[in-house]
């Protein structure tokens, strides 16, 4: 296989990877930030563990064994960007072992690069306040778990993927809208407590 054949199987892995790799360490960034950083770390270790262990007994037949739909909704609701990344290494390698190895060294190194950047913006994030950091990520997540479960009911976006954003809009949208409401509701100032009983 030339140099040509193997980038066509690393960049576009790396280029895919990359994008799942900055929304797993998002949300770990958004978890540590916030709350402290052991639990997010413990989390992130658990999920790649248990995503290795799957990968290692099903290997390439998860994706000729499991209907799409099925993946696509587990896909949407455990183990989420491993999973995808998994995937695009599957995807990108299927034309023999020498495009899989490329793939797998594209992924590991969009890996490699998202965390490092992580680390290195982990203390400008700091200064973010917590309330936007939350909105942000729980908005982005929102919009990938509507747009995979909608594929696992077998919906298809117009532009595929490139739907993400729209749906992301109106997460926001509506979320712009309803603390405007609320704010209009609620008198300047106020605080809601909630009631013990």
């Amino acid at each position: 296989m030339d140099l040509g054949a193997l980038a066509s199987a690393a960049l576009p892995s790396f280029i895919a990877s990359a994008v799942e790799f900055v929304e797993a360490t998002t949300i770990i960034l958004a978890v540590g930030v916030t709350r402290g950083w052991r639990a997010p770390l413990y989390g992130a270790i658990a999920a790649a563990l248990t995503l290795a262990i799957i990968i290692a007994v099903l290997g390439v037949t998860i994706v000729t064994v499991v209907p799409e739909h099925a993946l696509k909704a587990f896909v949407g609701a455990v183990l989420l960007e491993g999973t995808e990344v998994a995937f695009i290494v599957i995807a990108f390698g299927a034309g023999g072992a020498a495009a899989l190895n490329a793939a797998i060294v594209g992924a590991i190194a969009a890996g490699l690069l998202v965390i490092a950047l992580g680390v290195a913006l982990r203390a400008p994030l700091t200064m973010v306040p917590e309330n936007w950091m939350k909105f942000g990520v729980g908005a982005i997540l929102s919009a990938f778990g509507v747009f995979w479960f909608a594929e696992g009911l077998g919906a298809e976006w117009p532009g595929d993927a490139l739907a993400i954003p729209m749906v992301l809009a109106v997460f926001l949208a509506a979320s712009w809208i309803a603390a405007r409401m609320l704010a209009a509701i609620v008198p300047h100032g106020a605080e809601v407590a909630a009631k013990r009983v």
